[in-house]
């Protein structure tokens, strides 16, 4: 008799996840039709929320052919074989894997079966019957879209043709340039080349350079290389800057009609000490029965910057503003980012504020958004503010530790509500007018960037709040959330089973005894060798956050609801929630869904792409920083472990490299990936994901980015 399979009821369950289930269930069922209320009966689900996404997977499945719906709401397994669609990436050995929300697992791709796909390309496979251990295995028939075709790397001329070598692993193929295609550009040069075409028998594609950055190694080229590598421009064109230019400053007798006046508030700003772009502002003042009036004021960029104009054009394809060890690459020109719409002292500004009446336990008793004018009376560094709240003293000292006061009764209260902590340590540079870096230092997190933080989480749930209970015709108005889904149950045990190896325990009985768990383990390893180690694995374990117009929560924050209306000068999400919101105000029907789902997927891959920038222009910062540091020994921490070698992170300045086995000599070393370490077969040494070992500096490649160890 064949035993029926049994579904245990999992908490915390996410979209993929949630997908391979229903997929075992039509796989283990193949000739059955099941709707979400059935399926929800065969995975014990019984929470709407999770219903509701069964019903977004299937359409996916259906989407990707997994599925056919047989008629409206009703889904059967689709005949084996069959298409599938997802994002293709491509491994340093040259073959890829298709990652598509419509299976747990990725597909494999064989060298011989791209067909010129790229990484990151969205592409159509053919699914093969399974015949590999690990994966499924397909074959990409169609290139959908193409992530990039520009790319940077060297050029290498010939005779009578030229290569342009690509920086990125993941790029494995020269690009073939004719040399009345180089546009002056010398050997060796850097430069940012464009594929032209790509003829189906040809093993390399053709392409042409459209810009020389310089030569390699000079601190400008390979900034602007970095930005370049990952599709972001490093300057705006003349149209752009002459249309920044242009925009009327004048605050008119109409604009002070339409707004409420906060001029004889008092407000102020507390930003990093290099900012320029100050779009937050808070102001404090004493109302009836002791309670205290908070306005979070915001830059009203859009006020200066309208739909389909050519800025606001720029400003969604760049989607956020890029920082850089040693730059801020703006969303928006600087006349708009550090004048106009920068939130200095002593100057009127126009604002888009959320305004809450608090009493003393922090507790929301009116709120208010709007329009404003607002004057800041001064603006604070986060040291300057945070030397007034140890001391007590100092200019609104007051004010300052009554904002502190209620920030940190609002962070206990995120906490106490299932928030989890992840706070990391921020490296930053001393670089010298050459662009070289002199030392490392690490920013620091204290009540001051906390007080700010408080406020600008308050005013983004409250306004994702005040739209997303808002229904019309028994539909919730198009709104941009930030979301975060639940982390996936597998990695987070794999998690909890390696940091039982230092003493620390999480439990994943609920959502709740999870982020309770895990903020206790994150506080434990403070100063702790391994606290780097495990805050990195436990940021992997987790979903990324993202832009959507499906709200589902944010889970890190312990928010139902979630937005980003804080930050306009550097983000295009805040500019469309802006926009949301007002227009909503005034009375708006919803808008198009479609069209701002669209936006929020370019808005993700935007930060995605900045954020990968950034970290790419610290990794070389580093690398150029252990030049001559070779034969220096240092102390450090496994920080990573493969069949080729030990990644070790240096303790004191946090410079990653990595010691391969070939240059372990002592014994010869097995990798055991469950445990993640290497073990020596004939003595027995082990080394382990998060040991602290003593190694030696030998080689530093700069053009690569990598810096080689050895044991001591």
């Amino acid at each position: 008799m064949v035993k029926k399979k049994i579904f245990k009821k999992k908490t915390g369950i996410n979209k993929k996840a949630l997908s391979n289930n229903i997929m075992g269930v039509f796989t283990n069922n193949p000739t059955k039709t099941y709707n979400y209320k059935q399926l929800a009966k065969q995975l014990l689900i019984t929470s709407s929320e999770e219903k509701k996404l069964i019903n977004n997977v299937l359409t996916l499945l259906r989407d990707n052919e997994f599925l056919e719906e047989v008629y409206t709401g009703k889904f059967k397994l689709k005949s084996t074989g069959g298409y599938v669609i997802g994002k293709i990436e491509i491994t340093a050995a040259g073959y890829g894997f298709i990652i598509t929300d419509a299976m747990d697992e990725d597909i494999f791709i064989s060298n011989k079966n791209l067909n010129h796909a790229l990484d990151g390309d969205i592409v159509k496979a053919y699914l093969y019957a399974r015949k590999r251990k690990y994966n499924p295995e397909g074959e990409v028939i169609e290139i959908i879209e193409r992530s990039r075709d520009t790319f940077v790397g060297i050029i290498e001329v010939l005779d009578k043709y030229a290569f342009c070598v690509v920086d990125t692993r993941q790029m494995p193929y020269d690009i073939f340039i004719p040399l009345e295609k180089l546009n002056n550009a010398a050997n060796a040069q850097k430069a940012i080349v464009r594929i032209t075409g790509w003829p189906k028998q040809a093993k390399n594609p053709f392409g042409e350079v459209v810009e020389v950055l310089g030569n390699e190694g000079e601190h400008e080229t390979e900034m602007h290389a970095i930005l370049a590598e990952f599709g972001l421009p490093y300057k705006f064109s003349e149209e752009i800057e002459k249309e920044a230019e242009q925009i009327n400053d004048k605050i008119t007798s109409a604009d002070f009609s339409e707004r409420k006046d906060f001029r004889d508030v008092l407000t102020f700003t507390i930003d990093p000490e290099d900012a320029k772009d100050f779009d937050d502002a808070l102001s404090i003042k004493t109302v009836s029965k002791g309670n205290w009036e908070i306005g979070i004021h915001i830059a009203d960029v859009t006020h200066y910057i309208k739909p389909k104009s050519v800025l606001d054009t720029e400003a969604y394809e760049r989607g956020t503003s890029v920082y850089l060890v040693d730059r801020v690459v703006p969303m928006l020109p600087e006349r708009l980012s550090n004048d106009l719409c920068s939130l200095r002292p002593n100057e009127e500004k126009l604002c888009f504020s959320a305004v809450f009446e608090l009493d003393n336990d922090a507790n929301i008793l009116d709120e208010w958004f709007g329009k404003t004018v607002i004057y800041s009376n001064r603006r604070f560094t986060y040291q300057e503010a945070q030397t007034i709240l140890d001391s007590g003293k100092g200019e609104f000292a007051a004010e300052l530790l009554k904002l502190n006061e209620l920030a940190q009764l609002l962070r206990k209260e995120r906490f106490k509500n299932g928030a989890v902590s992840f706070e990391r340590e921020e490296v930053k540079f001393d670089i010298d007018v050459n662009g070289k870096p002199l030392g490392i230092k690490f920013r620091e997190h204290g009540l001051s960037n906390e007080l700010i933080e408080e406020f600008m989480l308050l005013a983004n749930k409250r306004v994702a709040e005040f739209i997303g209970n808002k229904k019309a015709n028994n539909e919730r108005k198009t709104f941009v959330y930030r979301i975060h889904d639940k982390p996936n149950m597998e990695k987070l045990e794999k998690f909890a089973n390696f940091i039982r190896k230092f003493g620390h325990n999480i439990s994943v009985t609920s959502d709740k005894n999870i982020s309770q768990t895990l903020n206790n383990v994150l506080s434990n390893v403070k100063g702790k060798p391994e606290q780097d180690l495990v805050e990195t694995l436990a940021v992997r374990s987790m979903a990324k956050a993202v832009y959507s117009t499906q709200n589902i929560g944010h889970y890190g924050l312990a928010f139902k609801y979630y937005t980003h209306f804080t930050s306009p000068i550097r983000r295009y999400p805040d500019m469309m929630v802006h926009r949301l919101l007002y227009t909503y105000m005034q009375g708006s029907d919803s808008k198009n869904r479609k069209k701002f789902e669209k936006r929020c997927r370019h808005a993700s891959d935007m930060e995605q792409r900045a954020v990968d920038a950034e970290r790419a222009s610290i990794k070389y910062k580093q690398v150029e920083f252990m030049q001559d540091k070779i034969g220096k020994e240092f102390d450090g921490i496994i920080s990573g472990v493969t069949e080729f070698g030990l990644f070790v992170e240096i303790i004191e300045n946090k410079c990653e490299g990595m010691v391969v086995t070939r240059d372990m000599s002592d014994d010869f070393y097995e990798y055991d990936e469950e445990n993640y370490c290497l073990k020596g077969k004939r003595y027995g040494n082990v080394y382990q994901l998060g040991d602290t070992v003593k190694v030696n500096v030998i080689r530093v490649n700069l053009s690569k980015k990598q810096i080689d160890f050895i044991l001591v």
